[in-house]
């Protein structure tokens, strides 16, 4: 399998597959949301869209990133949302990074949405597909973040055996500036952010199932897919 790994904004032409990575939070988030019985993540491409689709579907959640704003129920936050009820609900989500670069690669064959708590099942679904070729979207930072990155070359080393431990990877993920301006967020006591969510983010293999998308109508729709053993 040949790796390529990308910002959003870098992605040539459409990938037959894309594997699209958000640690710090996004991908986080959606895997506790399924853990936790939701039903489905349909991404949105504006606040006010997400809002849109909760307020026309009676029972829909909304979450998004950053300080929390009216009308959403979740503010990207995994240790939060244990505390939220999701099961058999349909959830909205909007953040900055993670569901741009999944609407961004909406197109691709086969879209897998990734964090370390899904690396182990979203490489069994690799494996057991054999791409020739797999797109990895590191959507922090415009493709930088060290997290990001991090996680993308974990998978990619899953796939082909030439990762095993995952410490090396989590160290770079800890030491990232996502991980501090969480940390120095929890430190200042911003809203929206909890104690819990940076080692939340970095509790590898904590699910069994990966998250793959595909357009259904209008919408790029995020379900959970369980992977092969």
């Amino acid at each position: 399998m040949r790796a390529t790994f990308t910002g959003p904004a870098d992605v040539s032409g459409v990938p037959g597959v894309a594997v699209v990575i958000d640690v710090m939070r996004a991908f986080t988030v959606t895997a506790w949301a399924f853990a936790r019985g939701a039903e489905r993540i349909v991404f949105a491409d504006t606040l006010e869209q997400a809002l849109d689709l909760k307020a026309r579907n009676p029972g829909w959640l909304a979450f998004q990133d950053g300080v929390p704003k009216p009308g959403f129920d979740l503010a990207n936050s995994p240790a939060m949302l244990r505390s939220l009820d999701v099961a058999g609900r349909t959830v909205v989500q909007k953040t900055t990074a993670g569901t741009v670069g999944a609407l961004a690669v909406a197109d691709a064959g086969v879209v897998l949405c990734a964090s370390f708590v899904v690396a182990e099942a979203t490489a069994r679904f690799l494996r057991e597909r054999r791409p020739e070729e797999v797109t990895f979207v590191v959507t922090g930072e415009g493709g930088r973040a060290a997290e990001d990155l991090a996680c993308a070359r974990y998978i990619a080393g899953r796939v082909t055996g030439a990762a095993g431990d995952p410490a090396p990877f989590l160290d770079l993920a800890r030491g990232s500036a996502a991980a501090a301006n969480l940390t120095e967020g929890v430190r200042r006591g911003h809203r929206g952010v909890h104690p819990d969510d940076v080692e939340l983010c970095l509790a590898v293999d904590t699910f069994p199932f990966a998250m793959a998308a595909a357009r259904e109508g209008a919408h790029l729709v995020l379900r959970p897919v369980a992977a092969a053993h």
